[in-house]
């Protein structure tokens, strides 16, 4: 009998965090969470009934993270790292550059020259995003397409990436990115349009809201499902070598379609109740952004275990849940 793997994650309580650690706990692995508040974490995964994963304390903004880092590699000694602690995505890509260069780049950084310290044989699987691609020139985006990052979002994670092909290359570390395109959940932040959509659909269907405003509702996305995502990044990592992988579906669907899903969920006509305010629409943006899976799908056998409509009727359903508790 092989013995028990150990995997450090960052970001545990988060969406792809806690889907994550279910996976992993499922599999038998000891999972450990590194947070910056253990109290916080502790209450959000024991509301998601999560049981099992060991909380230990790390802020990755303190002057003493890289030395914190390895000590805690040290104690762990995890076979796994999964880091997928960022700072502000959704609208807030363009809040706190400071903050996003320091969590969603440099802290990458730390934690491969830890890795290289502490143990070279753990393997580091980096949550990176299709904010790399940024104003595209060409779709869909493969791993080999042009970076254009053009928020300090995906500024930052481009310097990640960049730090982990240099890691695998330079050092032979097995690091790899998951280069993740829009993936929803229950579990979804309500800044999300995605959740945002869900919730109002939930609320009006129970008579405690009347309206949503909105944005750009021909505005297109590559919405996939949180939970297969991470199920990508575990076999990522189990990979005889490493590599970079676009995490998608390879389909975009419009926020009109995403609302007249979840208004249709509960019984409604989107268009009696959605809004849209001018102010709140996006700037223009270059090539489609869509992910093409085909490396994915070929190399770790992945696909995607829902569809769209029904990742809508999930989140709408949870959400009709949670108002009727």
């Amino acid at each position: 009998m092989s013995a028990r793997k150990t995997a450090l994650l960052t970001g545990v309580a988060g969406q792809d965090g806690s889907y994550l650690a279910e996976l992993l706990l499922a599999r038998g692995y000891r999972v450990v969470g590194a947070v910056r508040d253990t109290e916080r974490a502790a209450a959000t995964l024991a509301a998601l009934q999560i049981q099992g994963v060991e909380l230990l304390a790390l802020d990755l903004r303190d002057s003493g993270a890289q030395a914190a880092m390895q000590a805690l590699l040290a104690s762990v000694r995890p076979h796994e790292v999964y880091n997928l602690a960022a700072f502000a995505s959704g609208a807030g890509m363009f809040d706190d550059p400071l903050g996003m260069a320091e969590v969603n780049g440099l802290a990458v950084a730390r934690w491969l020259e830890a890795i290289r310290a502490v143990d070279p044989a753990i393997r580091f699987c980096q949550a990176s995003s299709s904010e790399l691609f940024g104003d595209a020139l060409s779709s869909p985006q493969h791993e080999a397409t042009t970076l254009r990052p053009r928020t300090p979002y995906g500024a930052a994670k481009q310097y990640a990436h960049s730090m982990v092909q240099i890691y695998r290359q330079r050092f032979g570390l097995f690091a790899c990115s998951a280069i993740l395109f829009n993936h929803e959940s229950p579990r979804r932040g309500l800044g999300f349009v995605t959740r945002k959509i869900s919730h109002h659909a939930a609320l009006i269907a129970r008579g405690q809201a009347t309206e949503l405003c909105l944005g750009n509702l021909e505005a297109r996305r590559d919405w996939g499902f949180a939970g297969d995502s991470v199920r990508a990044m575990w076999l990522m990592l189990q990979q005889p070598a490493s590599d970079n992988y676009v995490l998608a579906t390879g389909v975009t669907h419009s926020v009109r379609e995403l609302c007249a899903a979840a208004f249709g969920r509960v019984g409604l006509d989107y268009r009696d109740h959605v809004r849209t305010e001018v102010q709140d629409f996006r700037a223009p943006e270059g090539a489609q952004l869509v992910g093409d899976p085909a490396h994915a799908t070929r190399t770790l056998g992945w696909a995607p275990s829902i569809d769209f409509d029904q990742l809508v009727a999930l989140m709408v359903d949870a959400d009709l849940q949670r108002l009727s508790i």
